[in-house]
Protein backbone atom coordinates (compact mmCIF):
# COMPACT_ATOMS: atom_id res chain seq x y z
CA UNK A 1 0.00 0.00 0.00
CA UNK A 2 2.78 2.38 0.51
CA UNK A 3 3.64 2.27 -2.73
CA UNK A 4 0.37 3.33 -4.22
CA UNK A 5 0.19 5.91 -1.62
CA UNK A 6 3.78 7.65 -3.18
CA UNK A 7 1.92 6.98 -6.67
CA UNK A 8 -0.84 8.94 -5.36
CA UNK A 9 1.26 12.03 -3.84
CA UNK A 10 2.93 11.84 -6.89
CA UNK A 11 0.01 12.71 -8.53
CA UNK A 12 -1.22 15.48 -6.41
CA UNK A 13 2.21 17.27 -6.76
CA UNK A 14 2.01 16.82 -10.81
CA UNK A 15 -0.91 18.28 -10.53
CA UNK A 16 -0.16 21.63 -8.49
CA UNK A 17 2.83 22.20 -9.94
CA UNK A 18 1.76 20.70 -14.03
CA UNK A 19 5.61 19.18 -13.74
CA UNK A 20 4.08 15.53 -15.07
CA UNK A 21 8.09 13.60 -15.87
CA UNK A 22 8.05 12.27 -12.27
CA UNK A 23 4.97 10.70 -12.52
CA UNK A 24 6.33 8.22 -15.21
CA UNK A 25 8.50 7.13 -12.75
CA UNK A 26 6.54 5.55 -9.99
CA UNK A 27 5.00 3.24 -12.33
CA UNK A 28 7.57 -0.02 -13.12
CA UNK A 29 6.10 -0.37 -16.71
CA UNK A 30 6.47 3.01 -17.91
CA UNK A 31 9.92 3.06 -16.45
CA UNK A 32 11.01 -0.07 -18.47
CA UNK A 33 9.78 0.81 -21.73
CA UNK A 34 11.21 4.84 -21.52
CA UNK A 35 7.89 6.34 -21.05
CA UNK A 36 7.69 9.81 -19.99
CA UNK A 37 4.89 12.87 -19.85
CA UNK A 38 4.57 16.45 -20.33
CA UNK A 39 1.93 19.42 -19.49
CA UNK A 40 1.54 21.09 -22.83
CA UNK A 41 -1.26 23.18 -23.72
CA UNK A 42 -3.75 20.60 -24.43
CA UNK A 43 -2.86 18.96 -21.10
CA UNK A 44 -0.66 15.98 -21.02
CA UNK A 45 1.47 14.64 -23.63
CA UNK A 46 2.50 11.34 -23.56
CA UNK A 47 5.80 9.85 -25.14
CA UNK A 48 7.65 6.62 -25.64
CA UNK A 49 10.76 6.95 -27.33
CA UNK A 50 12.45 4.67 -30.04
CA UNK A 51 14.18 2.64 -29.05
CA UNK A 52 15.58 -0.86 -29.92
CA UNK A 53 14.54 -2.78 -26.69
CA UNK A 54 11.11 -2.34 -27.67
CA UNK A 55 11.31 -3.68 -31.12
CA UNK A 56 9.21 -6.46 -31.99
CA UNK A 57 9.74 -6.96 -35.33
CA UNK A 58 12.93 -6.58 -36.26
CA UNK A 59 12.85 -7.68 -40.17
CA UNK A 60 10.61 -4.23 -40.40
CA UNK A 61 11.63 -3.03 -37.82
CA UNK A 62 8.66 -2.27 -35.64
CA UNK A 63 7.66 -1.37 -31.85
CA UNK A 64 6.13 -4.41 -30.93
CA UNK A 65 2.28 -4.27 -30.71
CA UNK A 66 2.38 -5.00 -26.54
CA UNK A 67 4.38 -2.33 -25.82
CA UNK A 68 2.34 0.27 -28.21
CA UNK A 69 -0.90 -1.09 -26.28
CA UNK A 70 1.31 -1.05 -22.82
CA UNK A 71 2.17 2.47 -23.50
CA UNK A 72 -1.51 3.81 -24.81
CA UNK A 73 -2.75 1.60 -21.22
CA UNK A 74 -0.22 3.20 -18.80
CA UNK A 75 -0.91 6.86 -20.46
CA UNK A 76 -4.92 6.46 -20.00
CA UNK A 77 -4.20 5.89 -16.38
CA UNK A 78 -2.04 8.51 -15.90
CA UNK A 79 -4.60 10.64 -17.91
CA UNK A 80 -7.63 9.77 -15.96
CA UNK A 81 -5.44 10.11 -12.28
CA UNK A 82 -4.16 13.59 -13.71
CA UNK A 83 -7.68 14.95 -14.73
CA UNK A 84 -10.60 13.61 -12.87
CA UNK A 85 -12.14 15.66 -10.24
CA UNK A 86 -10.24 13.89 -7.53
CA UNK A 87 -6.85 11.66 -7.68
CA UNK A 88 -7.96 7.92 -7.01
CA UNK A 89 -6.12 4.70 -8.29
CA UNK A 90 -7.77 3.49 -11.61
CA UNK A 91 -8.35 -0.35 -11.99
CA UNK A 92 -8.98 -1.39 -15.58
CA UNK A 93 -12.03 -2.70 -16.79
CA UNK A 94 -11.85 -3.30 -20.46
CA UNK A 95 -9.24 -2.06 -22.92
CA UNK A 96 -9.89 -2.06 -26.76
CA UNK A 97 -7.07 -0.90 -29.39
CA UNK A 98 -7.16 -0.56 -32.82
CA UNK A 99 -3.60 -0.59 -34.57
CA UNK A 100 -3.97 1.27 -37.60
CA UNK A 101 -0.23 1.00 -39.01
CA UNK A 102 3.35 -0.30 -38.52
CA UNK A 103 4.86 1.58 -35.58
CA UNK A 104 8.25 2.42 -36.64
CA UNK A 105 11.46 2.61 -34.53
CA UNK A 106 10.44 6.36 -33.80
CA UNK A 107 9.05 8.53 -31.23
CA UNK A 108 5.42 8.09 -30.33
CA UNK A 109 2.80 10.40 -28.87
CA UNK A 110 0.09 9.73 -27.29
CA UNK A 111 -2.96 12.04 -26.29
CA UNK A 112 -6.32 11.21 -24.06
CA UNK A 113 -9.64 12.43 -23.88
CA UNK A 114 -11.69 11.67 -20.72
CA UNK A 115 -14.69 10.68 -22.62
CA UNK A 116 -16.83 10.59 -19.27
CA UNK A 117 -15.98 10.54 -15.36
CA UNK A 118 -19.01 9.19 -12.96
CA UNK A 119 -18.76 8.04 -9.56
CA UNK A 120 -17.22 4.30 -9.78
CA UNK A 121 -16.47 4.30 -13.94
CA UNK A 122 -14.24 6.65 -16.30
CA UNK A 123 -14.03 6.14 -19.90
CA UNK A 124 -10.85 7.47 -21.90
CA UNK A 125 -10.15 6.98 -25.22
CA UNK A 126 -6.20 7.07 -26.16
CA UNK A 127 -4.53 8.03 -30.01
CA UNK A 128 -1.57 7.44 -30.70
CA UNK A 129 1.20 8.76 -33.17
CA UNK A 130 4.63 9.10 -35.18
CA UNK A 131 5.21 12.06 -37.14
CA UNK A 132 1.84 13.03 -37.78
CA UNK A 133 -1.33 13.79 -35.16
CA UNK A 134 -3.58 13.14 -38.05
CA UNK A 135 -2.08 9.78 -39.07
CA UNK A 136 -2.73 7.90 -35.73
CA UNK A 137 -0.82 4.29 -35.85
CA UNK A 138 -3.22 3.01 -32.97
CA UNK A 139 -6.13 4.28 -31.11
CA UNK A 140 -7.61 2.79 -28.15
CA UNK A 141 -10.89 2.77 -25.27
CA UNK A 142 -10.35 1.77 -21.83
CA UNK A 143 -13.08 1.64 -19.59
CA UNK A 144 -11.84 2.06 -15.68
CA UNK A 145 -13.49 1.18 -12.32
CA UNK A 146 -12.33 3.99 -9.84
CA UNK A 147 -11.35 3.10 -6.16
CA UNK A 148 -12.37 5.03 -3.16
CA UNK A 149 -9.80 6.42 -1.19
Amino acid sequence: MADMEKLLQSVEEARNSRDYAPLCQHIPYARKIGMSCQSDSEGALFLLPGSEKNIGNPMLPAIHGGVVGGFMEMAAAAHLMLFMDEPRTPKMIDFSLDYLRSSRVVDTFARCEVVRQGNRVANVMIKAWQADPSAPVAIGRAHFKLSHR
